[in-house]
């Protein structure tokens, strides 16, 4: 990745990693905006759905680019443009819809300016991209357990069981859709493990790497 030129680092990151926190340190360092969540709010708009209702389409045991497979029944204000309705039947979206509305969103930041993506699947979706950078932020259980219990003054049985349900359904999601796994290291430029790293170190290790 040429830092010189427009890029997109993507930050992909295990629940309780700290890859969020990395992602907007490396963000700031570098002086270009960081999205995460934020990409939520134009789907939400387009399509008149939560963040909630968007991340369990998501999350869904299904193709997204089997067109007709899963449909969501819109609201009366949904987007209006044919593109994003399965032929026939006009209230109804399909999931590859949302894929491709992000698609047009990440794609359309990236155009516009340098950035880094946390999330969002955003590694697979800028593929495309010519000069990006995939990073990957892991941690061991143990290390994410602990940032969990203490991040959201949660019991550790609740911990192990949110970081279960999460890595299910994201693993799901990236092997059914993108036909891959999210632990796959091909899919990177590079892995770094948290243990024993401050998020501020991870960042250094990421500029480092970028020269």
């Amino acid at each position: 990745m040429n830092k010189n030129e427009k890029f997109v680092i993507t930050i992909n990151r295990e629940l309780g990693s700290g890859g969020r926190t990395v992602g907007r340190i490396l963000a700031e360092k570098l002086g270009v905006p960081y999205y995460d969540k934020a990409l939520a709010k134009p789907l939400e708009e387009k399509f008149n759905m939560d963040s909630e209702e968007l991340e369990r389409l998501k999350s869904d045991n299904l193709s997204w680019w089997e067109s007709i497979k899963r449909v969501l029944v819109l609201g009366e204000n949904a987007a209006n443009s044919s593109d994003y309705y399965e032929e026939g039947k006009s209230d109804l979206v399909t999931s590859e819809a949302v894929l491709n509305a992000e698609k047009e969103i990440l794609y359309s930041i990236a155009i516009e300016e340098s950035c880094v993506i946390a999330g969002r699947s955003a590694f697979y979706v800028m593929n495309g991209f010519p000069n990006r950078l995939n990073v990957l932020i892991q941690a061991s259980k143990e290390h994410r357990v602990n940032r969990l219990i203490n991040k959201r003054g949660i019991s550790e049985k609740e911990a192990l069981k949110i970081i279960k349900d999460v890595d299910l359904s994201r693993e799901e999601y990236l092997k059914n859709n993108a036909h891959t796994s999210r632990y796959d290291t091909r899919n990177y430029d590079l892995v770094i493990k948290m243990d024993g790293k401050t998020e501020e170190e991870a960042a250094n290790v990421i500029m480092a790497f970028i020269g």
